[in-house]
């Protein structure tokens, strides 16, 4: 249930709305905007009488949540979230946003040159797995804490903030100490164990889509984020598990605008793991920009033919400076702009 106060409301209506759903065992969780604030009432929606919430003072309305998830439906925030990436940069903000770099850390010399040249092409963050999730065992399963050591290395030499995936909530609190958002993966949408601990740490998450996860599913796992404290939630789609095989998945460009409709949650996409080749990764970019993303998480890889890990879908350098500023026309037509990386102290020392 949500509780809507009308615009005159003071500090002392709301207590006394917020002690009274409280004293009903429910918690309450509040959001302003610029013309209301709203009190949404976690809990057995049972306990509450409509009627006499709508007799308190200050209240102008009471809506009842049919959705079931409470805290990432839309009708529950003031307001769309905008979650700070960078200095002047924040994902669900008026600008799309680009998070490039490796599917994988490999090494010192392929990360710097990559997050070098992911910055000099406006990327306002950078992405490289220390921990992969593999489908073989025998597989590259990344560098782990050597990564994190060079993640954290890489955004001293540039600037850019760190996007990473964390796969267990025993190496949680090791990963936030290095990563400024936590991504949890596709395999792992439905780990509720590791989806209340990314809760409980506070850090920004960046959450996938399981790859046969309805929607519906795809909110409630976030909800478990929301629900254990954490308000700052990316959404990416990447695509789904269909009987098509031309692409690695099938990129749901639908799911952008039902999530804009259902969620205040900033949504992205991850065109790589859609289309599984590096020749349509900017059609499926282009298509998400145009369908309403607020921004996009893309591989990039100095030498993808040497990739231990995704190299097929992974863009050169080149390629990735190539469709950034391709970009800049779709997000315009869009009705945005583009973000840029923030001027690092080497630069503006210089």
């Amino acid at each position: 249930m949500i509780v809507v106060l009308r615009a005159d409301a003071g500090p002392a209506e709301l207590d006394a709305v917020r002690a009274w759903v409280e004293a009903r065992g429910l918690r309450t969780h509040v959001s302003r905007g610029e013309r209301r604030t709203i009190v949404g009432c976690i809990g057995e929606d049972g306990r509450l009488d409509a009627s006499a919430l709508r007799a308190l003072p200050g209240v102008e309305e009471v809506i009842p949540v049919l959705r079931p998830y409470t805290l990432a439906a839309k009708a529950f925030a003031a307001a769309p979230t905008t979650v700070p990436l960078a200095e002047g940069a924040a994902v669900g903000g008026p600008e799309v946003v680009v998070i490039a770099g490796p599917c994988a850390v490999e090494g010192r010399a392929m990360l710097l040159e990559t997050a070098d040249a992911v910055r000099a092409a406006g990327a306002v963050a950078l992405r490289g797995g220390a921990f992969k999730p593999r489908t073989s065992p025998y597989a590259f399963p990344g560098l782990g804490r050597e990564a994190l050591a060079l993640l954290a290395e890489a955004r001293a030499r540039t600037g850019l903030p760190i996007v990473t995936e964390v796969l267990d909530p025993r190496h949680a609190e090791e990963v936030a100490a290095v990563a400024d958002v936590l991504q949890i993966g596709t395999r792992n949408m439905q780990n509720y164990a590791l989806l209340a601990e990314v809760g409980r740490l506070g850090r920004p998450v960046l959450l996938k889509r399981g790859m046969a996860a309805t929607l519906r599913e795809f909110l409630l796992a976030a909800e478990y984020v929301l629900a254990h404290g954490n308000p700052e939630v990316i959404l990416c789609e990447r695509g789904i598990r269909t009987f098509e095989t031309a692409t690695r998945n099938t990129f749901d460009v639908a799911a952008i605008p039902v999530l804009k409709s259902e969620t205040h949650l900033p949504v992205i996409v991850d065109p790589s793991h859609a289309a599984g080749r590096a020749e349509w990764v900017a059609p499926l970019a282009f298509a998400a920009v145009a369908a309403g993303a607020d921004g996009l998480l893309v591989e990039v890889h100095p030498r993808p033919e040497e990739a231990r890990s995704d190299g097929d879908q992974s863009l050169r350098p080149e390629a990735f400076a190539t469709l950034m500023r391709r970009l800049e026309g779709f997000a315009a037509a869009a009705g945005r702009g583009l973000a840029r990386p923030a001027p690092h102290r080497a630069e503006v020392a210089a």
